[in-house]
């Protein structure tokens, strides 16, 4: 049965990133402690399927109030795939779509991208990095090793970030080879990504806690709780778009 091919193979690329990627990671989780202690805000950049991260740890019960999503419909995939690849492949897009949002040196930009290698992902890089954010890239290695770069600075993701964390997902994304088919099936960065990501931010409550910091936590709205959301949001609503 190939359900069992899947998830067995979901298993060993986790199993490789808790044991090559924990400490990257945790090293991820301390800077950004540092940045939201002060009272910045990790914001979340990708484009087609990546942005899916960007929404994940947004606005999400049981997840921080400090983290902000970069959404843009152009990079999206409800308007069009085909124009959301065109665009995260032109020089000059992101930078107009960042301008929009107020990112701030004390700051962490996770800029999410399997490849690392089209404008769109290198441009919110070299954004980040020029406006003195903390860049943090979530990207594979074993896709950017076999890709060449598509942008005019002829650096992948890799090279411009702080740092990275690998999500050990092979070139191509898709992991299961069928018989009789030449193409393989079962793409994973997302499974994989949106783990890193949550791993990432418990990391980072956990060491706010540590240094004696409470952070703000989103408790879902399904669940009896006397959190005000008015007293929750406050501090932030002047600095994170999509609230």
């Amino acid at each position: 049965m190939y359900i069992n091919t899947f998830f067995d193979s979901i298993r060993n690329i986790m199993d490789q990133v808790e044991k090559t990627q924990a400490d990257a990671i945790q090293r991820a989780a301390h800077l950004t402690a540092d940045s939201l202690i002060l009272d910045g805000i990790v914001h979340v950049f990708g484009t087609g399927h990546s942005h899916i991260l960007a929404e994940d740890v947004f606005f999400r019960a049981g997840g921080l109030v400090q983290v902000d999503a970069i959404l843009d419909a152009g990079l999206m995939l409800h308007v069009s795939g085909l124009g959301s690849t065109k665009l995260e492949r032109l020089s000059g897009y992101t930078p107009i779509v960042l301008a929009r949002y107020d990112l701030r040196p004390k700051d962490i930009m996770v800029v999410v991208s399997n490849s690392g290698r089209n404008a769109g992902p290198i441009e919110a890089a070299l954004y980040a990095k020029e406006k003195g954010l903390t860049v943090i890239a979530i990207t594979s290695a074993a896709a950017y090793r076999n890709s060449s770069v598509r942008h005019p600075c002829n650096k992948h993701l890799f090279d411009i970030a702080d740092i990275v964390i690998d999500t050990c997902v092979p070139h191509g994304d898709a992991i299961i080879s069928i018989p009789g088919m030449a193409e393989r099936i079962g793409p994973v960065s997302t499974i994989v990504g949106s783990s890193i990501i949550q791993a990432y931010l418990v990391e980072t409550v956990h060491q706010m806690v540590e240094r004696g910091h409470q952070p703000k936590v989103i408790i879902s709205a399904n669940v009896e709780s006397d959190q005000n959301e008015d007293e929750l949001y406050k501090d932030y609503a002047n600095r994170i778009r999509h609230w």
